[in-house]
């Protein structure tokens, strides 16, 4: 069993694995503020409220795309467990491969772990889709090779602009979009991000499909994929476990 963190800039995401079927994972808020220790008292909230021994965890591993806050969470780790954590880089052994790229080293540590866990547990090859602070979406072919992607801007980031750059326009939940020839701006705005956001996600699948080999297995995860993955006219599956379950993998494939 092992603590596996996944560091995004808007969430920590803070998970025990013991196999792909027994992940727990709870999050905290990304705070540049917090110290060392105000981190530890988060990991240990989170395995004391799951009742779960420090003891009983045999190692540690970080996927970070925040580089200030990775040093900082690694020493929480080991003023809990003792032990220094491992940290995802493209230098890694991994079942997948960077060789496509000429500077792996700008792979982000998050897009690697979720292609590692897709090509590991779903039929390649994989197209996968992330709506969290922003949406990725990425792929891996059969062979293997991780193709890179694309970056969009963040479902909420879409929000956030409309309702705080125009004063007539109210905040508004994601909850229900709606008919798309919607009659009132709060109803406007919200079917305007969720089927503008969906209709941009079946965009990349087809485009991608075209330069993969072979019809694509879509994962769908992240934060915003309960409001817009239902309107994705591609069959998704969606799995909120797919980075624990890549960290999981890649903290085997290295522990020795």
């Amino acid at each position: 069993m092992i603590l596996a963190v996944d560091m995004g800039n808007s969430n920590i995401k803070i998970g025990v694995a013991k196999d792909p079927r027994n992940i727990i994972e709870e999050r905290v808020t990304t705070s540049y503020n917090k110290s060392s220790l105000e981190y530890a008292t988060d990991i240990m909230s989170v395995l004391n409220f799951h009742d779960i021994c420090k003891e009983d965890l045999e190692g540690a591993i970080v996927s970070s795309v925040v580089p200030p806050l990775t040093g900082i969470f690694s020493s929480a780790i080991r003023k809990v467990l003792g032990l220094e954590p491992m940290v995802v880089c493209p230098e890694m052994k991994m079942d997948i491969s960077l060789k496509r790229f000429k500077y792996p080293k700008g792979v982000g540590a998050d897009l690697i772990v979720g292609a590692e866990a897709a090509y590991t547990h779903y039929q390649a090859p994989c197209i996968i889709v992330n709506l969290g602070t922003a949406t990725t979406i990425t792929a891996v072919d059969s062979k293997g090779d991780f193709r890179g992607g694309l970056i969009l801007p963040g479902v909420m980031s879409g929000v956030k602009a409309l309702s705080g750059s125009t004063a007539l326009l109210p905040e508004i939940s994601l909850e229900k979009p709606g008919r798309c020839l919607s009659q009132n701006t709060e109803q406007c705005i919200r079917g305007g991000i969720v089927y503008g956001t969906a209709g941009s996600i079946d965009a990349v699948i087809d485009r991608m499909e075209k330069e993969l080999d072979g019809a694509p297995t879509v994962i769908g995860l992240g934060g915003m994929a309960r409001f817009i993955l239902p309107y994705v006219q591609h069959k998704v599956v969606r799995d909120d476990a797919l980075l624990m379950k890549g960290l999981l993998k890649l903290y085997e494939l290295n522990k020795s």
